[in-house]
């Protein structure tokens, strides 16, 4: 399928990958703490008849350099583009904390019609990075809505990491110590999915070694289920880790900062094993016939 990419600096700087001819299915792609226009993703969906947008959320100009009280507003400014390109039916499909991003906004705005969340947490965190104060603790919340801050669960102090010094962290217990730690906080910061009417799938790898995305996912299932709503989708794979490829897409790059469990081919196992429920789920058949 012939394809055809914009460069974008309005609503923020990004990237528009669409087929030739348009698609009434519209997907917002949100990287995770990298930053990162996600170009080859947005080609990917583009391939699969879908437009596609990925947008910088923080590191760009008049943005926090951090992950620190993002304004939500900015995805619903990008999902307004879609809307008024003619996507008669948005999804939001995002890596990590792009997937904090993308149930929450699935929450707040009614016109999400679909969420994709990869490598996703059940709570709000804390934020990584400063804001646009250049201040990076003490902890304030990743995300702000109506200029008012998202509970959020902060970090346990107490943490130390793993392993041998100067060998890539395991950031995982860190978020695990901090979720038993701060447990009231965790309670009031959940991401109340319950509460969108999005058909919403979550895909999850055991190994995940940054956070433990699959217990969280399994707590995402678990609110969604008893909420009258289609439940959610759960799509997991014990030895996946952080990063799922997607088909068509090439390993995640390396990083010799963090360990992300899994392996190239496991990942991209888990990707091609979500891939259907994807397709699925952002034009609007994951539900069809029952």
């Amino acid at each position: 399928m012939e394809i055809i990419e914009r460069t974008l600096s309005e609503p923020c700087e990004g990237v528009l990958v669409e087929p030739e001819g348009g698609s009434a299915v519209g997907v917002l792609v949100l990287a995770g703490s990298s930053g990162r226009i996600d170009t080859d993703r947005c080609r990917v969906l583009a391939r699969a008849g879908m437009t596609a947008l990925s947008i910088r959320w923080f590191g760009g100009e008049r943005q926090p350099e951090g992950i620190c009280e993002i304004p939500l507003e900015t995805f619903v400014e990008a999902i307004d583009f879609l809307k008024a390109r003619g996507s008669g039916r948005v999804g939001v499909l995002g890596l990590s904390k792009g997937a904090e991003a993308a149930l929450l906004v699935a929450v707040r705005d009614p016109r999400v019609n679909a969420v994709v969340a990869l490598s996703p947490t059940s709570v709000v965190w804390a934020n990584v990075g400063p804001g646009t104060d250049g201040v990076a603790y003490p902890y304030r919340s990743s995300w702000t809505w109506k200029g008012e801050p998202v509970p959020f669960v902060p970090y346990d102090e107490h943490w130390t990491p793993q392993g041998p010094e100067g060998a890539p962290i395991a950031c995982r217990t860190l978020y695990e110590q901090s979720w038993q730690a701060f447990a009231e906080a965790a309670q009031k910061a959940a991401i109340p999915i319950e509460r969108s009417a999005a058909e919403i799938v979550l895909i999850a790898g055991g190994d995940d070694q940054m956070w433990p995305s699959l217990v969280f996912a399994q707590e995402l299932a678990a609110r969604r289920a008893p909420a009258g709503q289609h439940p959610a989708r759960l799509v997991t794979s014990s030895d996946a880790g952080h990063r799922p490829r997607l088909p068509g897409e090439g390993p995640a790059g390396r990083s010799g900062q963090f360990r992300y469990g899994g392996t190239a081919e496991t990942d991209a196992a888990l990707g091609a094993r979500a891939w259907s429920d994807i397709i699925a789920v952002l034009s609007g058949d994951l539900h069809s016939g029952g």
